[in-house]
Order: structure tokens, then sequence, then C-alpha cells
């Protein structure tokens, strides 16, 4: 038999209700009858139940994390960064996947699940601000990614910025056919219209002139694209002396490209990528990369999460609120050499 609040109370005696508050984390509670009800709990092996708890709360204690593709170590990372934030808030995540299809991140935006969650932390690619406009589903929401929408709470990065820098680095490190890898034209691909702008910003800043020949868009962002894109450069005779890639996976496909074509980098090409994943600070050069602060999108994203579900409990109604993640140029092999970061 599952041991009871009752079981706790009597053999510690003190009432159901005094347990209740120690068990709940509640202040007003003496240290000493604090101290001897927790000794119980351990003795006793008491657990709360959950599931009861939140249908007297009106929640289900999950809240839904919805990311393209997880198979793209980016997500992956920030999806551990989501959990472990949650878990500190006493949250059950539960992942989907949309794989970057307008249908599925439109099941997922209208609530689908939402008899199952309590709030979703959403990452969209497909579905654009009228998308988001023609939302029913009530279930708060908190979008990561580019700001699509003013509506909803969202955690940002200042994609401009951060591509601003990129290139900046490179300048600074005397290359002048810098090669911009990972633009898209698609609607959905606002990440890449946003990189791009940083990249024309960045060549401006560094008074270099801007040249359509040393963009090379791409469909998605895995390494095969990058690898394709990078051939493509150098087949048309474009010959950059830099690559800035808009993501890491990008980077390590034009870093094996360059392998495979007998180009030395950094020598003959530096190249820097975007989201510092683990595996760009093993590759062979190690990646230079913008390093956006996944721990604080998930943990802030969370937190924007509970918030609001605070608030709704109150019935407040505040405005959206915006965040800009913070981010910094990590300078490793890739663009500088062995022992000269």
């Amino acid at each position: 038999m599952a041991v009871t609040l009752h079981d706790v109370a009597q053999r510690a005696g003190v009432s159901i209700k005094t347990v209740s508050n120690v068990v709940n984390g509640y202040a007003h509670v003496s240290p000493a009858t604090r101290t001897k009800v927790e000794q119980v709990v351990a003795e006793l092996g008491y657990r709360p139940n959950l599931a009861a708890r939140n249908m007297r709360g009106g929640r289900s204690g999950v809240i839904a994390l919805a990311v393209p593709e997880l198979g793209v170590p980016y997500f992956a990372e920030l999806a551990q960064s989501v959990i472990k934030a949650a878990d500190r808030e006493g949250f059950i995540v539960l992942i989907d996947q949309t794989e970057e299809r307008a249908d599925r991140e439109r099941l997922v935006l209208q609530g689908i699940r939402s008899q199952l969650i309590d709030g979703l932390i959403y990452s969209p690619l497909a579905l654009g601000s009228e998308d988001l406009a023609d939302r029913t589903d009530t279930i708060p929401v908190v979008l990561l990614g580019e700001r699509i929408a003013d509506t909803f709470d969202h955690v940002v990065i200042d994609n401009v910025t951060a591509a601003r820098q990129a290139v900046a680095h490179l300048a600074d490190i005397g290359r002048t056919r810098i090669a911009a890898v990972g633009a898209q034209r698609s609607k959905s691909g606002e990440t890449a219209h946003l990189r791009l702008a940083g990249y024309r910003q960045g060549l401006a800043e560094a008074g270099l002139p801007y040249r359509d020949e040393l963009v090379a868009e791409t469909l998605s962002y895995h390494r095969h694209d990058g690898a394709a894109a990078m051939a493509r450069l150098l087949d048309s005779g474009a010959r950059p002396d830099a690559v800035f890639a808009f993501s890491d996976l990008v980077a390590l496909g034009v870093l094996r490209c360059c392998y495979d074509r007998g180009i030395r980098v950094p020598e003959d090409v530096a190249v820097i990528g975007f989201d510092d994943l683990e595996e760009g600070r093993y590759a062979i050069p190690s990646l230079s990369t913008i390093s956006p602060d996944k721990d604080f999108i998930g943990r802030k994203a969370v937190e924007l999460l509970a918030n609001r579900l605070s608030r709704r409990a109150s019935e407040g109604k505040d405005p959206a609120c915006g965040v800009i993640a913070p981010h910094r140029l990590e300078i490793r092999e890739s663009t500088v050499g062995r022992g000269k970061r």
C-alpha cells in the first residue's frame, strides 16, 4: 500500500494539513516541526501524488517543447536546457518534432495536445505571423527563434549583430573575400535573412564589397548542404579566403569539402559557424563559431511560461514579453590556427 499523508501525520504526531504544508514547501511551519515531518517522510518513503495535486490545481504538470528536428544537434542541446530548467520548476517536458512541415506546426499551434499540457515552448519555421494570429487554442505559448509575432512571449537571438561580429572577426584576421553559406529565399528562412543582413553589414563596416558570387544558398542546415554549397562556390571560380556558415552543421560540411579538395583551413580558407555545437569543438580543426547561450534560452523560456501560467491562474493579462538571449564569439582553430586563440 502507498504511504499516505495520514500515515506521515500519524507517525509525526501532527495534523495532515501540517504534513501537506511541509511537502508543498509552505513557509509557515516551524523549523522543528518541518525537520520532524521530513524525517518521517524519509523513513516511510512517502511520495506525493503529483497527478492528484495537479488535477486539484487544474494543471497536468506537463509542458511541451516543439522543435523542427531533433536530429539537428542544436535543437537536441536546446531540448536538454529546457528539460533541466523545467525540472527545477516541477514540470515534465513532452517533446514534439514538426519536421519543418507547416501542417505539423499548425497542429501543434492549434492545440491538438492541449488537453495533455499546460503550455508550449515552440520553435516554428514553416509558419508566419499570420498563422500565429489565427491561433484559437488558449494555452500559453513561448516562441523560440525569430520574432514573428508580438502577441506571444518569445526568446530570440540577435542574429544580425551576431552575424556582423562573425564577419568582423574574419575581416580582422585579414580576409577580404568572405563567403556566406546558408542563404535562403524561402518565406520560412527568416533566420537566414537576418544572418545575411548581418553579413552584409559586417562587410560594409569592414570596407569590403558585397559580391553575389560569394553568397551560396542551401535548402536546409545540414552537413551535406554545407559541403555541396562550398563545392559549388569552388567550382564557380569564386574562391573565397573565408566562409561565414549560417550554422555549425553547414560549417562542418564546408570543412569536409575543403579537406576533400586539398584546401587548408585556416591557411587557405578560414571558416566560422553559428550555434557552438559540441561537435564543432572536437572537429579538426576545431570550429570558430557564434555561441548563443542555450542554457539561458531554455531557462528563460521555461521561466516565461511558468510566469504566464501563474498570471493566467490569477486572470492577469500582461502584454507579451520579449527577451534577447546573449551570445559570444568563440575563436578556435578554423580561423586562427593552433595555439593562437
